[in-house]
């Protein structure tokens, strides 16, 4: 009997040639991909030959989308979910159809009649706590910071984790994250910030807090692009 299958594929974060085979296998043989951005999965698809037919799924998506994608799988459909970058669901709107997905398809999932699959690639979390020199045995993951409301709060957490804390930053707000560390945790915490992860300009830096923000203020040519930092527990 043919089963339903919904299958969370992992995509590049920046090199195109990170795309896994299995990735681009899933994505050439299910009904439906859906994409955060069609305009930027597009031009992944294209670089792959993927003809696939693609729908629109974000944060932003209607009640309208969830039942369509419902609708096919309850006619046993192959569906992929991808992000512009990295794996679904992690700092990502996707992660809100696989919940829905497990509240109203217990029954046929229980029964094997619904499959939801991970397709596993590029993590941004992932590739700069392997190249960081910090423990990443355990760690804490914070994806993107609040602008403003529990932002303070997170950086107290980041203070006294006695974990690896990481975390996702923008280049405007990168400066201001630095300071907010040093004031937190002091001179001499250790810090990994990663900047453009396996993109043309990628670049690591290791040091202290005091140390790494140095460097941004007497270089702010550097702070742009994507940051991942990562900060060494107590």
């Amino acid at each position: 009997m043919e089963k339903a299958e919904f299958y969370l594929v992992a995509t590049p974060i920046g090199n195109m040639s990170d795309m896994t085979f299995r990735a681009v296998e899933i994505l050439k043989g299910v009904d439906l991909i859906l994409a955060e951005d069609t305009r930027v999965s597009g031009k992944l698809l294209k670089h792959y030959g993927i003809e696939t037919k693609m729908a629109s799924y974000n944060s932003h998506s209607s009640e309208k989308t969830k039942e369509y994608i419902f609708s096919l799988l309850e006619d046993n459909k192959k569906i992929a979910l991808i992000s512009d970058a990295g794996t679904p669901t992690i700092s990502d709107p996707g992660v809100k159809i696989v919940s829905q997905l497990y509240e109203n398809f217990s029954d046929q999932i229980k029964a094997g009649f619904l499959k939801i699959i991970p397709v596993p690639g590029a993590s941004a979390v992932l590739s700069a706590l392997s190249v960081s020199g910090l423990p990443a045995s355990e760690f804490v993951f914070y994806g993107f910071l609040p602008h403003k409301k529990g932002r303070q709060t997170i950086f107290k957490e980041i203070a006294g984790n006695n974990k690896t804390s990481v975390f996702y930053e923008s280049p405007n707000r990168l400066e201001k994250a630095l300071k907010s560390l040093l004031e937190f945790c002091g001179v001499g915490r250790k810090v990994f910030v990663a900047r453009e992860l396996t993109k043309l300009y990628e670049e690591h830096l290791f040091g202290t807090v005091e140390e790494v923000l140095e460097f941004f203020q007497k270089n702010p040519q550097k702070i742009r692009g994507e940051f991942v930092i990562v900060i060494e527990g107590i």
